[in-house]
């Protein structure tokens, strides 16, 4: 049967029809995770470095916990930039703490960003240079001896005394538990190292020029697959991975080193990553207090918060409210800018 010119002109047109129809209700693209718009309240805290107790005063400063530190921002948004670990006795109380506030600040509508340090890419690679006793007393057990043994078995007869001093008891623990398999070492490797919220990026040692032009999202699946599937690998050669070169977003401290005439460097990284501004941790502050710079566009916040690293150091947190950026310490409040 021949279908008549106005009949085939009529499906062609209905057709077309459809298509456009089709094209306008089809869902935009999601957003990758590390993008998040729409926030009224979020608190950047630094290094943490095993003080718990300060962690939990500025928390409580900034009125995110209670007295009991249980979550009671509502909807902020709460971005810790990474080294919990190292350098302090309680960083595993630090890394419970966190982990208990994600799903409590979640439950309230909020959110808890724990962003990867240089450190925890560290604990994750084995390297324990910079752990304390206390660290490893948090996971010896009444089993420790007999776990220490055990692994003492593995290494060469005439290598075991050297080794066992070198093992305090809950070593072998606190490398299991920050294993792929291990409860800290599965949780971590979730994590991302960089998030931008608002516009603003956040990550723990900074953005390099060899790094600039790669999106958070592309950072993010690249140094997660270093520290899981490649595992072995970034190991071997973790000067030549993501997670662990000198110019890599952990590690990077070119940022926090710009004079106040390399204003051109911080413009290229705003224009390259698409934000307006960067928050950094990682490079302590020389006066224990939230550095800003560039007239907003770059803000350092490791102030130093564990004492027995940083003499004079303190707890900080900078709080971006409405158009309102602000440092808070534990005595007192200082306002940055009044319209950001």
């Amino acid at each position: 049967m021949t279908v008549p010119r106005f009949a085939r002109w009529s499906l062609a047109v209905a057709a077309a029809l459809f298509a456009a129809a089709a094209a306008l209700f089809e869902p935009a693209a999601a957003a990758p995770r590390c993008e998040i718009s729409g926030a009224e309240r979020i608190v950047a805290i630094g290094d943490v470095h095993g003080s718990v107790d300060r962690f939990i005063d500025i928390l409580k400063a900034v009125n995110l916990v209670d007295d009991k530190a249980h979550w009671v921002g509502g909807a902020a948004h709460l971005v810790q930039l990474g080294d919990v670990v190292d350098r302090g006795p309680d960083s595993r109380a630090a890394l419970d703490l966190l982990r208990r506030l994600e799903g409590e600040a979640e439950h309230a509508g909020g959110a808890v960003h724990a962003l990867l340090g240089n450190h925890e890419v560290m604990r994750i690679l084995g390297d324990l240079r910079y752990a304390t006793a206390g660290e490893y007393a948090a996971f010896a057990t009444h089993e420790s001896e007999m776990m220490r043994q055990r692994y003492l078995q593995t290494v060469k007869s005439d290598e075991r005394d050297q080794v066992s001093q070198a093992t305090p008891l809950g070593m072998v623990e606190m490398r299991a538990a920050f294993g792929r398999q291990g409860s800290y070492g599965e949780w971590l490797r979730k994590h991302d190292g960089v998030v931008k919220i608002n516009g603003v990026l956040f990550v723990h040692g900074g953005i390099s020029p060899a790094v600039a032009a790669m999106s958070c999202e592309t950072i993010n699946t690249s140094v997660r697959k270093e520290l899981t599937d490649d595992i072995e690998k970034t190991r071997s050669a973790p000067l030549a991975s993501l997670a662990a070169r000198e110019d890599g977003p952990f590690w990077y401290r070119g940022l926090a080193k710009l004079e106040a005439t390399d204003s051109a460097a911080i413009e290229g990284v705003l224009t390259q990553q698409h934000v307006r501004a960067v928050v950094i941790a990682h490079t302590v502050s020389t006066n224990g207090r939230i550095r800003m710079r560039f007239d907003g566009k770059l803000f350092e916040i490791d102030t130093g918060m564990q004492p027995a690293y940083v003499q004079g150091g303190r707890a900080s947190a900078l709080e971006f409210v409405g158009t309102k950026v602000s440092a808070v310490y534990a005595d007192r409040r200082d306002q940055l800018l009044d319209s950001f």
